[in-house]
């Protein structure tokens, strides 16, 4: 990318104390900056280098940022100003085109974060595209979706809000009553919000939609949000409109061929200005479908028996070896791997910042129980790991570095703030209100990202029941909101989630719980209610967070 080129290139020229992205950036921990002009002006504009010009100014990123202000007639100063001054003059014939990186966000629906081969090398499944596309880009091994299902991960991604601020905390039309009425959950995504893409629509990108949307209809489709105009479909899948006929329903039942084969014509017919394209796919979501040959070939392959637990009163699935999901992993792996094969083709893969995850955990406990998410406890519905912890990666060229991995935790509210840094655009912190913005990881520094909460006050299809939860460092707590009743639990010594420390650390107990009863109030969470109805039995589920694995819980 030519703006990224240039950065590393005046960096390495100038960077005579402090030599690094720090010393270009002003980021602290990273050196002090010798020649923020450059970024100031590739990123910010010719005003922002101007300013640094005046001699009794500093420059930082921000509060945070750390001023460096050698002597006004030092040999560094000089030829910072210099390289200034070039840089100004220069700045006139960079295009725009280039100063605007694209950005592909391709979103998996229900794909657990073991399902894929860069995150578990023994999977049953094959994803050999997404293997290579992990080592030629950051992989994050504690990104977290916003909530264990899929409508308000969606909405967090467009918003950079948590799920209870934009009041749709289940997927839109589920309601399930238990022992506890579940709060009220918005059927669309608020038109007040400015979404991700009418952000980037607004300075310039061009933007694409294909697949699941489910966050409305009608008035409240993804043409009123920032894609389209004249995307066809309902309140969950849309498409573009097109005169070439899509797949064959039979070869391709979850659509995710016709979404690569419109994305793939979408950036050859907009290779030469910067676009947003937002691929959220059906795969992997029930009803499981995919290729009959794929299928043939995964009911061929040799696969471990069925083995069994159980999570709460829900039979839980502990090995991987579904034939038709994994003929459905394999579908969509090769269609991500068409979309990235047409930015290479079009000469674009070192101008396009590539985003994956995922909008919810590996479906085990229910509806076919079709996957495993072990060591990660539960799956889809659920506040434990197997539920929130998704597939993350990010390819920014020129600041990821190729196969490093990242392991600071991070949630999907944050990649709003994080793309539109990476795209040099002004960050909308009254918008993206609980994201922060990841770009020092993707450079390899450190990030205090702080606390990240769950708030799920519903029962979920897949055995869930209403709770909430929040991460600080190492620590995790769930609250149970049927009972009150919280369970706490180490992640560096006890990633699944089988012991419970409540009862020997009563004061991180206490600490978690005021940290997470405090950020419900700032966000103004809605609570479930009693249920007059339940006469004090528990909800469908049964009581949940009572039995994790054990070996004595297993059935083949």
């Amino acid at each position: 990318m030519t703006i990224i080129r240039l950065k590393f290139f005046v960096g390495a020229f100038v960077g005579t104390r402090g030599v690094g992205l720090g010393g270009l950036v002003g980021r602290p921990g990273l050196g002090p900056p010798i020649c923020p002009p450059v970024w100031a002006v590739l990123r910010r504009g010719r005003r922002a280098a101007l300013e640094w010009l005046r001699p009794w100014g500093g420059f930082g990123r921000g509060e945070a940022a750390t001023p460096y202000r050698p002597s006004a007639w030092s040999p560094t100063r000089l030829l910072s100003r210099l390289f200034c001054l070039l840089c100004l003059a220069f700045s006139s014939h960079v295009s725009l085109a280039a100063a605007k990186p694209n950005i592909v966000f391709i979103l998996a629906d229900d794909l657990g974060y073991m399902d894929i081969g860069a995150n578990n090398p023994q999977t049953f499944y094959e994803t050999p595209r997404l293997n290579r596309f992990a080592a030629q880009a950051m992989r994050f091994t504690a990104g977290y979706a916003a909530c264990p299902v899929c409508s308000p991960t969606r909405a967090s991604i467009m918003t950079g809000k948590y799920p209870p601020r934009t009041g749709i905390t289940d997927f839109i039309g589920g309601t399930r009553p238990g022992k506890l009425l579940p709060a009220p959950n918005q059927s669309h995504l608020a038109l007040d919000e400015v979404t991700l893409a009418e952000a980037l629509r607004a300075s310039g990108y061009t933007t694409f939609f294909a697949g699941k949307w489910h966050l409305g209809d009608g008035e409240y489709s993804p043409n009123a949000q920032g894609f389209g105009p004249g995307l066809l479909g309902n309140g969950q899948f849309y498409y573009p409109r097109s005169d070439v006929p899509p797949p064959d329903p039979r070869d391709d039942p979850k659509t995710t061929d016709r979404i690569a084969n419109e994305a793939v014509r979408f950036i050859e017919a907009h290779k030469d200005q910067p676009f947003f394209a937002y691929l959220p796919l059906l795969a992997v979501h029930i009803p499981i479908g995919a290729k009959p040959e794929l299928i043939d070939k995964y009911q061929r392959k040799q696969a471990p028996p069925d083995a069994w637990g159980c999570e709460g009163s829900s039979k839980l699935r502990i090995v991987q070896n579904h034939a038709d999901y994994a003929a459905m992993i394999e579908q969509m792996d090769t269609a991500i791997g068409r979309v990235l094969d047409a930015l290479e083709r079009n000469g674009l893969t070192e101008r396009t910042i590539v985003v994956f995850t995922s909008d919810n955990g590996g479906l085990a406990t229910a509806e076919g129980h079709p996957t495993s998410n072990l060591p990660l406890r539960a799956g889809k519905g659920w506040l434990y790991e197997g539920g929130i912890r998704e597939p993350w990666i990010i390819r920014a060229p020129g600041i990821t570095q190729p196969a490093s991995v990242c392991a600071t935790p991070v949630v999907s509210t944050d990649f709003y703030p994080t793309l539109l840094e990476l795209v040099g655009l002004p960050l909308m912190p009254q918008q993206h209100v609980d994201g922060v913005s990841l770009l020092p990881l993707l450079m390899g520094a450190t990030l205090e990202r702080g606390p990240l909460y769950w708030h799920y006050p519903h029962y979920g299809n897949q055995g869930g029941a209403p709770g909430g939860a929040v991460r600080d460092g190492d620590w995790k707590l769930i609250e149970w909101y049927e009972d009150g009743r919280c369970e706490l639990f180490n992640l560096r010594d006890d990633l699944g989630e089988k012991t419970d420390r409540a009862a020997d650390n009563p004061a991180k107990l206490k600490e978690l719980r005021d940290k997470l009863d405090t950020w419900r109030k700032s966000v103004q969470a809605v609570m479930p209610t009693p249920n007059p109805a339940a006469n004090g039995k528990p909800g469908p589920q049964g009581k949940v967070g009572r039995q994790p694995i054990q070996s004595n819980n297993l059935e083949s």
